[in-house]
């Protein structure tokens, strides 16, 4: 199993420093280069300080000039928001700049929020049909001329430009219903999963969706192409008292401003998601504390690297570390360090 890392530029107040925001984020980046992980995922959001990524090719522009090996992944640009040119145009500019390291994902977006600023009308369970024309359309584009008369963009012969330095840029779906992974199985494209809070049972019933779309596909999948199955986790390690309440409290604070922007519960001010009670979040299943640390990527090495192998077991290729879970800068160093230390290695 392969080790990816998901990290946001992040902020819970207005009291912390974007500049200290800036060079955290960047130093994290460079040690998951330097300690093997394969992939750094920068995610697409909008007008919140909990995520600022307003633009995820900008970022991984950033991370290219600062890091030599880690691969550089867009989780994932928001179809609706982009037109297909200038998402072709941006992606290969990264693949072009960093010497061929690009991972692009596609997805549907998930703040409802968002899409009433970024995409007026358009409701966020519709969005998968934006996703779904602008995929093809993107290859296109980097093989040469096209023309598209589709449903939502409409251009006479166009290219991109530049092209990607990859021959074939590995394609990601952001995926959790079965259209999804009927769709990005038919396009050969990887698989990023994310069962939030939910338990194991979430993640077997994404492999149980992967498996069955494989099998419905049959002969229209590509025998040649290697297909990836990655799966997101917020993780923490820790080993003292102090450092699980810690742990617990920033997660419980993050889940109650993302319950927040999911549900529309409450107000955003100067980007900053007012924290929904706790009480509120579906009888405090998203947030009780023990369901959390079994659940989450929580605990001491030794839980981890067993919660770890579950995954292994069932087919996981890469698990994705998500450090952004609103923990302050030493408690991320803290964790991260000890996932490389005595985590990794129980894998290599």
């Amino acid at each position: 199993m392969k080790f990816h890392i998901a990290i946001n530029l992040e902020r819970t107040s207005d009291r912390i420093d974007m500049d200290d925001v800036r060079r955290d984020t960047l130093a994290l980046v460079q040690a998951a280069d330097e300690a093997g992980f394969e992939t750094v995922w920068a995610a697409e959001h909008h007008a919140i300080e909990m995520t600022i990524a307003p633009n995820p090719f900008q970022i991984l522009t950033w991370w290219a000039g600062h890091t030599n090996r880690i691969r550089l992944g867009c989780g994932v640009a928001n179809a609706a928001y982009w037109h297909p040119i200038n998402l072709a145009g941006e992606a290969a500019f990264v693949d072009l700049i960093s010497g061929g390291r690009l991972e692009l994902g596609l997805g549907s977006g998930a703040y409802q929020r968002e899409f009433d600023r970024m995409k007026p009308g358009l409701q966020q369970k519709d969005s998968w049909q934006y996703m779904q024309e602008m995929l093809p359309l993107i290859r296109q584009l980097w093989q040469g001329d096209v023309e598209h008369d589709g449903q939502f963009w409409q251009f006479p012969k166009a290219t991109s430009c530049p092209k990607p330095v990859q021959e074939n840029v590995p394609f990601w779906v952001a995926a959790r219903s079965p259209i999804t992974f009927d769709y990005a199985i038919r396009n050969n494209c990887n698989i990023l999963s994310w069962p939030l809070t939910k338990p194991f049972s979430e993640a077997e019933l994404y492999k149980t969706q992967l498996d069955t779309a494989i099998a419905k596909a049959d002969g229209d999948v590509d025998p040649a192409f290697a297909r990836k199955f990655a799966m997101m986790r917020h993780t923490c390690v820790y080993e003292n008292e102090n450092d699980r309440q810690s742990a617990l409290q920033a997660v419980r604070y993050n889940l109650s401003q993302f319950g927040n922007l999911m549900m529309k519960a409450g107000d955003v001010v100067n980007g900053f998601p007012d924290p929904v009670p706790l009480e509120t979040l579906e009888g405090n299943a998203f947030v009780d504390p023990d369901m959390l640390e079994e659940n989450l990527m929580l605990g001491s090495p030794d839980a981890v690297i067993e919660k770890l192998k579950r995954y292994q077991a069932l087919g996981v290729d890469a698990f994705i570390y998500y450090a952004s879970m609103g923990l302050g800068s030493d408690d991320k160093k803290r964790s991260f360090d000890l996932f490389v230390r005595h985590v990794m290695p129980a894998f290599a």
